[in-house]
């Protein structure tokens, strides 16, 4: 039986994102990500136009909750804030622990982000660390919320072997304390 259109798109995202994970975005060929899923390299070039294209839509939902959560954030302020970030971006983080990895690890193939085109995505980075700040310009606040952003995708995309629960209990318990906030 043939398969659909929609249905061999995802199974070209979904191997390429496993393929990526394992050997890397530059270890990865289109002819490997079409030996994955059975197809020949001319079916995955008529779903997408090259490698950077399939990068930039497995990074596309990621993309998309962070300017979400960006704009929960947005209408909160300090201890609210801070813990609704927290709180947000541990589960994004958690969601997207391969897509995260991939990023993390592919940093130089930045036109993957711009194959996104992600609306609301600039300046998303800063107004992220300002919530987590709780809306504190001071230094140590703001370098306190760097620390725990960037400790909490750096997490996300390493190879810790916890299950999802005690990774989402153990990065919040950790970046609330970076913050200098209590648990709970």
């Amino acid at each position: 039986m043939a398969r659909s259109s929609t249905a061999l798109h995802e199974q070209l995202l979904a191997a390429a994102l496993r393929l990526f994970v394992q050997h890397g975005f530059r270890g990865t060929s289109l002819a490997d990500i079409a030996a994955e899923v059975g197809c020949s390299k001319a079916s995955l070039l008529y779903h997408f136009r090259n490698k950077e294209a399939i990068l930039g839509e497995l990074l596309l939902p990621v993309g998309k909750e962070v300017v979400a959560l960006d704009a929960r954030l947005a209408v909160l302020d300090g201890d609210a804030a801070v813990r609704a970030g927290i709180t947000g971006l541990v589960d994004l983080t958690v969601r997207f622990r391969q897509e995260i990895k991939v990023l993390f690890d592919n940093m130089a193939d930045a036109t993957a982000l711009r194959e996104a085109d992600i609306e609301g995505l600039e300046g998303v980075g800063q107004r992220l660390v300002d919530a987590l700040a709780g809306g504190s310009s001071a230094p140590l606040d703001q370098v306190a919320a760097r620390m725990a952003l960037g400790g909490m995708f750096l997490t996300g995309a390493s190879e810790l072997q916890l299950d999802e629960r005690s990774l989402r209990e153990a990065m919040t318990i950790s970046a609330l304390r970076t913050l200098g906030r209590t648990p709970g």
